[in-house]
């Protein structure tokens, strides 16, 4: 065998089918959630449908779009981050979906409140005060307003709506943005929710009462056969080091309550998607996650390039890294689909240039790939 053959071989795993009763995707690769803002007032634009079908037509076979913003008017951090809502927004993500559907790919929007998260390059700010469960951004740093019952009730029927929305048009189901320090992800901190009320309590079980009551609203509003799949991680961009479960117990009563509320599939962030997610086991948080539910799990974090995507910010230049420890942890059956991040930003053939085994011509990532959207 060649190099490029015994590369093709090793990478085979990657490219199987994954079908269960609510999935049905061609190959384990899956384009994870990425900010682009390259949508003026919010409508994406007509290039984010070739942006799209280029990945998907190339092996990759879930597209899980960037962050799409919810009905709510402080939603966003950022003017030109799209909408999941407004017909003019809804119009423009129709060719979208269309687009990848037509490859054989699935497509799903990622639905995304930021809460109290502001952009500090920008002076832009949203038409209302950021809201989130006590008006906290990080501990001991105070920002925006604290929701009211009304404002927690109609943010609830927002994301209800958009999923509502994309079944309309055809997506293929959707992910809820619970992670990284986002609206979700405050109500789960307990550095960011000091509510006295049933949107608090002191574990996080009880904490976790928001992010429930989204996913029944979901629920309800797409039928019992629709996909619901929800991004979760332990760090916060607020606080690399916060953990939110320290056991498999603490993470257990997190995820259930998510479970026996409708979620179908766990999208596990890590910084790094090797580093094991309690002491005494090697599997990481996509693994725990898939052996504490029984249900599919997507891994991602630094997938198939060094350094990581925060780090890019700084100038630092990612070069194609190794995916032996991937391909063995997904062959063992830790997790069932993998996300990979700037390398599909950087090179839309990445997936196809793996299958292939053309390794040597897998491209490094620097932070000028986000400049343009092609």
């Amino acid at each position: 065998m060649t190099v490029s053959e015994q590369a093709a071989a090793a990478a085979a795993p990657l490219f199987t089918p994954f079908l269960s009763s609510k999935f049905a995707f061609r190959n384990r690769v899956v384009m994870a959630p990425m900010t682009r803002s390259f949508s003026t007032s919010g409508v994406p634009p007509a290039a984010a449908a070739n942006y799209y079908a280029r990945r998907a037509g190339a092996d990759v076979g879930l597209i899980i779009s960037e962050a799409t913003l919810i009905g709510r008017p402080a939603a966003g951090n950022e003017p030109d981050v799209p909408r999941f809502w407004g017909e003019d927004a809804l119009a423009a993500w129709q060719p979208v979906v269309n687009a990848v559907n037509d490859t054989g790919s699935s497509f799903w929007p990622q639905l995304w409140h930021v809460g109290a998260v502001r952009n500090p390059m920008l002076k832009w700010m949203p038409p209302a005060a950021p809201e989130s469960p006590s008006g906290i951004v990080k501990p001991g740093r105070e920002y925006g307003v604290a929701m009211t019952q009304a404002d927690i009730e109609a943010t609830i029927a927002a994301y209800a709506r958009a999923a509502a929305d994309a079944q309309r048009l055809g997506c293929d189901g959707i992910e809820l943005h619970a992670a990284h320090g986002y609206l979700i992800d405050q109500f789960f901190w307990s550095g960011t929710n000091q509510r006295t009320d049933r949107w608090g309590g002191a574990t996080l079980a009880e904490r976790s009462r928001f992010a429930v009551e989204v996913v029944r609203a979901v629920r309800a509003a797409v039928g019992e056969h629709f996909p619901i799949c929800i991004r979760l991680s332990q760090w916060k961009q607020q606080d690399f080091a916060a953990r939110l479960a320290s056991t498999p117990d603490d993470m257990l009563a997190w995820l259930r309550p998510l479970v026996d509320a409708g979620v179908d599939m766990f999208h596990c962030s890590q910084r790094r998607f090797w580093e094991p997610e309690f002491e005494g086991s090697d599997l990481n948080f996509a693994g725990w996650a898939k052996k504490l539910t029984g249900l599919p799990t997507i891994t991602v974090g630094s997938v198939g390039l060094s350094g990581e995507f925060i780090n890019s910010f700084g100038g630092e230049i990612s070069q194609p890294a190794s995916l032996d420890e991937l391909l063995r942890r997904l062959e063992r059956g830790d997790f069932d689909l993998v996300a990979v991040g700037r390398a599909l930003i950087s090179d839309a053939q990445w997936a196809s240039r793996v299958r292939a085994g053309r390794i040597d011509e897998l491209r490094a990532y620097d932070r000028g790939a986000l400049a343009t959207l092609n």
